[in-house]
């Protein structure tokens, strides 16, 4: 099966619930105390949401408690280190966004664990379009505006980049239309993305459940959305590609993960319960709220895909010239 979105059906909710079943056999007993779920993020993130939605999800199908524990700063790399350490009981998991999985890859010359070793995939849950944002009472009206100003100014706007995957976003939008702001790396979105609402740096780029409330609410004026099409939520704000930089798409991801060698009964149990959260219409219409696009996949699409996004990083870092540190 290729990876791709899947729009549950009751034929399809059938066929997971009777893996899960198949599952629940192989590994009879599991789990039999509480299970941790780490995120790198903050609350108010997309992995954040993501992992309350799914550890309430786990907890009615299981039968257990699934607790969520933030683990922030340093890059993500507190969160992951921990997770890969773990004892491989299936009694730690890792709800991941693209950064701690893929952009520190592409980033770091050295990281103290290996995002593709040291885990075992389980499943994707969302993706989310990013959004280009100024303060709402920034002059600029349009991408168009924005490009110009930093364009004539080289060196002396400012964005927010609240994590390395923000950063390597923004850059390669940066390279794609010759101009130069400068990073201001911040320890999370929400601090990156209120400092842009007050002003502090004049624009930024993240992910679309942390700046939604805060465009609704007036603080933050949207200029693009890094999504093939323009967002149900966000109708009248053009895509980039619209707004001039033609092919431009950029989304933040979700997935779970288990420390590498967690048996395979408990990987397909656990994968086989997330799968059907996300395909039911609460995890569909839950996703869409924080304007995610739900999706689901196998241990094995999960990996395919992530291989995939660490070298399309790894290109986009090279040819946007971002210092590999």
């Amino acid at each position: 099966m290729t990876f791709k979105m899947r729009i549950a059906r009751a034929a399809a909710c059938a066929i997971v619930v009777a893996s899960g079943a198949t599952a629940l056999t192989a590994q009879a007993g599991y789990p039999e105390r509480t299970v941790k779920i780490i995120v790198s993020l903050p609350p108010g993130s997309g992995a954040d949401t993501s992992a309350r939605f799914i550890a309430k999800r786990l907890g009615e199908t299981m039968g257990q408690s699934f607790i969520v524990e933030n683990r922030t700063g340093a890059n993500s790399f507190i969160a992951a280190k921990a997770v890969a350490e773990a004892p491989a009981d299936g009694y730690t998991m890792f709800v991941a966004s693209n950064s701690p999985m893929v952009t520190n890859a592409a980033v770091f010359r050295q990281l103290p664990y290996d995002p593709v070793k040291d885990f075992a995939p389980v499943s994707i849950l969302a993706r989310f379009p990013m959004v280009i944002v100024v303060p709402a009472a920034s002059p600029y009206k349009t991408l168009g505006e924005l490009v110009r100003a930093v364009k004539a100014a080289p060196g002396q706007l400012n964005y927010g980049a609240g994590t390395p995957t923000y950063q390597v976003a923004m850059e390669l939008f940066q390279e794609r239309n010759g101009m130069k702001g400068v990073a201001v790396p911040y320890k999370g979105t929400a601090p990156a993305v209120m400092d842009t609402a007050a002003g502090v740096v004049d624009y930024s780029i993240a992910e679309i459940s942390s700046v939604l409330p805060l465009i609704r609410g007036g603080k933050l004026r949207a200029l693009g959305v890094a999504s093939a099409q323009r967002h149900k939520d966000l109708p009248d704000v053009p895509t980039v590609a619209e707004a001039g930089t033609p092919g431009y798409e950029s989304y933040a991801w979700t997935g779970v993960f288990f420390p590498a060698k967690v048996p395979s009964a408990i990987v397909q149990q656990v994968g086989a319960a997330v799968r059907a959260a996300i395909d039911s219409s609460e995890g569909r219409d839950f996703m869409e709220r924080q304007g995610g696009i739900p999706m689901s996949g196998s241990p094995d699409e999960l990996r395919a895909f992530q291989l995939r996004e660490i070298e399309a990083t790894r290109e986009i870092v090279r040819k946007a010239n971002i210092p590999v540190e």
